[in-house]
């Protein structure tokens, strides 16, 4: 099947006890038994529920994976992956994550006795030098949230196959449209569904897909211990959202093409950050693994000052947090989506005061080009 194709083919298709085309939402918690022991392949819908069976079987065949897993927010899914290691283990993180990533490594996961090191994993010399005796696993986050730094999936995958660690990425900017970090020889990939996937600013939710049996049953019982699952009516949102993220990623794409090239034109702006420009470093390595540059884009604008100016006077983008909807949103990362990490670490990153992150919708181009400029003017 060809992604579109798969997208609304994928996974599990309708229902068959009733003909439905769409899956139902079960709207149930326990399920009948027969006798002890004895069901009809549900028993409690922490452990599985068929809403959100039907979504996990959806993500891991447009994910190319073994098994996908529904969780209650990208919080919970990357807290939950990290919940497959003990005490001791040591991570090796990309350094310019979301700022939630960050928070919860370096003030929730630490206390638990997991050690963190951050590092520029587009560079893998840097990588290399960060492995340690008891390092478990490489999280990549790429393109990176906000500075869009790009890292070689499959470079980073070949090296930690060979020392034996896991490679785990973060495809929330991406999505299963444009990237498949499973197919490029990383072990877990996850998102934060709540994003493009979901697509319409409706639904909070993550998603993870694992590549092997072993992830597969280790994850599962992770799930179901700590219970941080996906209810039936937000699984139903997301395979809603699933079936047109093929047609929305395309248009959102020209969108962030377009208005970047414009951006990059205009005297207001001292430099525009988005992979499709021929001036990103990481614009040939894109081409090479992904189907498509994303549809987000980073700018700096000189200072706080102008940054607040042009929110003021902006129509079509909406000041909030998030990404990937069919409107175009727009904010200012210190501010806001990194505002939990240090401002002296936020130097260091290059998350400047002046720094503005713009999430394309699928709005009329034009109109989007034409709110800018009069803002920037």
């Amino acid at each position: 099947m060809k992604p579109k194709t798969r997208l609304i083919h994928g996974g599990i298709f309708g229902d068959e006890a009733t003909g439905a085309v769409s899956t139902p939402i079960y709207q149930v918690s326990t399920y009948k038994q027969e006798a002890v022991g004895k069901f009809k392949g549900y028993e409690y819908s922490r452990t599985g529920n068929p809403t959100r069976h039907a979504l996990e079987e959806l993500i891991a065949d447009v994910e190319y994976g073994h098994a996908g897993f529904a969780f209650g927010s990208g919080m919970a899914a990357i807290s939950s992956v990290m919940m497959l290691f003990s005490a001791g283990d040591h991570i090796i993180l990309t350094d310019d994550v979301y700022g939630g990533t960050y928070r919860v490594v370096n003030k929730v996961l630490n206390r638990f006795g997991l050690e963190f090191t951050f590092v520029d994993t587009g560079d893998l010399e840097a990588v290399e030098a960060a492995v340690k005796e008891n390092t478990k696993a490489i999280f990549i986050e790429t393109p990176t949230n906000p500075l869009l730094k790009v890292t070689d999936i499959e470079a980073v995958s070949a090296y930690a196959k060979s020392k034996n660690l896991l490679t785990i990425v973060d495809n929330t900017f991406m999505t299963p449209y444009l990237q498949n970090p499973l197919k490029l020889g990383a072990d877990i990939v996850l998102h934060s569904a709540t994003k493009y996937i979901g697509g319409h600013s409706d639904v909070v939710a993550g998603l993870v897909v694992v590549n092997s049996e072993q992830l597969a049953t280790d994850l599962h019982f992770v799930q179901n211990s700590v219970g941080a699952i996906l209810g039936p009516q937000d699984s139903w949102l997301l395979m809603r959202g699933l079936k047109t993220l093929g047609i929305r990623m395309e248009e959102a794409v020209s969108n962030a093409q377009k208005i970047a090239e414009f951006l990059d034109q205009h005297e207001a702006v001292n430099a525009v950050i988005y992979p499709g420009l021929l001036n990103h470093t990481g614009h040939e390595l894109m081409k090479k693994q992904a189907a498509g540059f994303g549809a987000m884009i980073s700018f700096d604008v000189g200072s706080k000052e102008k940054a607040d100016e042009l929110l003021a006077k902006l129509r079509y983008f909406t000041l909030a947090e998030s990404l990937g909807a069919v409107e175009s949103l727009i904010s200012v990362p210190a501010q806001m989506t990194h505002a939990s990490i240090p401002v002296e670490r936020r130097g260091e990153l290059g998350i400047l005061e002046g720094l503005v992150r713009i999430s394309v919708g699928i709005e009329d181009v034009e109109d989007l080009i034409e709110d800018l400029e009069n803002a920037l003017n």
